[in-house]
């Protein structure tokens, strides 16, 4: 299912669901074993308040992310710096506002509750979620690139409860050590669905022209069996446009990219409102950036720089300076990479913590921007990548942002294997571009910024 235009596996909301009922149930008998329980019933926005903010935590130390929290020595270290930090924030929150407070020793105590509770919980879920009986079995027609592409996503993740019963060959069976392994032919589909009682088929064919299996792929949708194109699969998985094998009449007939003028409209406002809020939050940090630059470094504070924008328009970006002043002596332009030496000494530190794009807040307003959208690149790069890549100038169908789902999804890449991923992600935003999305990436940057992750 879809949560903010964002594939949310059943696991995933599950885990979600039931552990926002454990922290408020954990913090309610906390609140009645310390006798509040005759005010309990106008008390229960104060205890909303911290299972939200725990809840917060939770998200940003990755635990509803069922495949980088698959084991229970992950968990537990998650699960205590999570903790650890909302406490930190709950008891900075009751220092600041003490008429937040439910009561004197009760979020200690609901803590000790929820954690138990929580471990018990998450080592329970983990016993039975992964079990045979509730994995859903899946079966790959095809064994090219884009077949066993989908299949290796399968494999490493552990949010959707696939389990891959294996390939079916587009020629003759193949008898190789692959895993998973190939287990019949097109004519073995109807055979293989009913032993492995498959519950889903995805065509992963590369080449469908006069090979698409009509009659067994038919066969086996009404007999209840879902069928799906391997893109459709792979996007559910990673958030991300498979473009190895696509096809324009994909990007047509799909649901999505389509962006209407209410849809616009809305956004532009999203836009004026948040870089405007930004402005007035951020001074002081533009402020300090600004001396910070100046003091460290001969040169301009502002970096002026010709980028690609909506359309394929060119407009100039606004950027505190982080490299020297000779960064592209030689007159070419240059891709920035890890560990660039022409990065000054503060300018690490305002790439990673993003601080060197609070003057793309003025591109925002005059509208050469978005606050939410793909990356916006030089125009040098631009002719590169699009004789390189496929689809790649579909990114420029709506305005470039400070910060967007590539940013978040994917760490800074220097190089056209990096611009491809990347461009996956974007084309993925193109096509559920919604105000919901945008209002989650943003929160998702956050994130990104505190951590250090993403593009820089």
């Amino acid at each position: 299912m879809q949560l903010f235009n964002r594939y949310v596996s059943p696991r995933g909301l599950t885990v979600f669901g039931c552990e926002i009922m454990l922290i408020f149930g954990s913090v309610a008998v906390a609140a009645r074993a310390h006798g509040v329980a005759a005010e309990l019933p106008a008390e229960v926005w104060k205890i909303a308040l911290v299972t939200g903010l725990c809840q917060v935590c939770f998200y940003y130390n990755d635990l509803y992310d069922l495949t980088v929290v698959h084991s229970s020595r992950e968990l537990l270290i998650r699960l205590l710096q999570a903790a650890g930090a909302a406490s930190i924030i709950i008891a900075l929150l009751y220092l600041a506002m003490p008429s937040l407070a439910i009561g004197k020793g009760i979020f200690v105590s609901s803590l000790v509750i929820f954690l138990l509770a929580i471990i018990t919980w998450r080592l329970i879920f983990n016993r039975f979620a992964y079990t045979r009986q509730l994995e859903e079995r899946v079966l790959i027609v095809g064994t090219g690139p884009t077949a066993r592409m989908v299949a290796r996503e399968i494999q490493t993740q552990h949010d959707f409860g696939y389990r891959v019963i294996g390939f079916v060959s587009d020629g003759g069976v193949q008898n190789g050590h692959s895993h998973p392994p190939t287990v019949g032919t097109p004519a073995d589909i109807p055979s293989l669905v009913r032993e492995h009682e498959v519950s889903r088929i995805v065509v992963g064919l590369s080449d469908r022209r006069g090979r698409l299996l009509v009659t067994e792929l038919l066969q086996a949708k009404l007999s209840g069996t879902r069928v799906e194109d391997a893109t459709t699969t792979y996007e559910r998985l990673t958030g991300k446009i498979l473009i190895d094998d696509l096809k324009p009449s994909w990007l047509i007939f799909s649901d999505g990219f389509i962006v209407s003028r209410w849809t616009r409209f809305k956004k532009r406002a999203f836009d004026l409102v948040l870089s405007s809020i930004g402005f007035v939050l951020a001074a002081p940090f533009t402020l300090l950036t600004a001396l910070a630059v100046y003091l460290d470094s001969d040169g301009p504070i502002l970096y002026c720089q010709e980028r690609v924008g909506e359309h394929g328009n060119v407009f100039t970006v606004y950027k505190f300076r982080s490299m020297q002043v000779d960064a592209e002596k030689e007159g070419t332009p240059l891709w920035a990479r890890s560990g660039d030496e022409r990065v000054t000494r503060v300018g690490r530190i305002i790439r990673t913590t993003r601080l060197d794009e609070l003057p793309q807040l003025w591109n925002v307003l005059r509208g050469d921007m978005s606050f939410v959208g793909p990356r916006p690149e030089r125009p040098f790069f631009v002719e590169q990548l699009a004789q390189e890549i496929p689809f790649y100038q579909q990114r420029h169908s709506i305005k470039p942002g400070i910060t967007g789902w590539a940013q978040v999804k994917y760490q800074y890449g220097s190089s056209i294997e990096d611009a491809m991923e990347k461009l996956r992600y974007d084309l993925y935003y193109v096509k559920h571009l919604s105000l919901a999305l945008d209002l989650s990436i943003v929160f998702d940057t956050v994130k990104v910024i505190m951590f250090g992750k993403g593009a820089k």
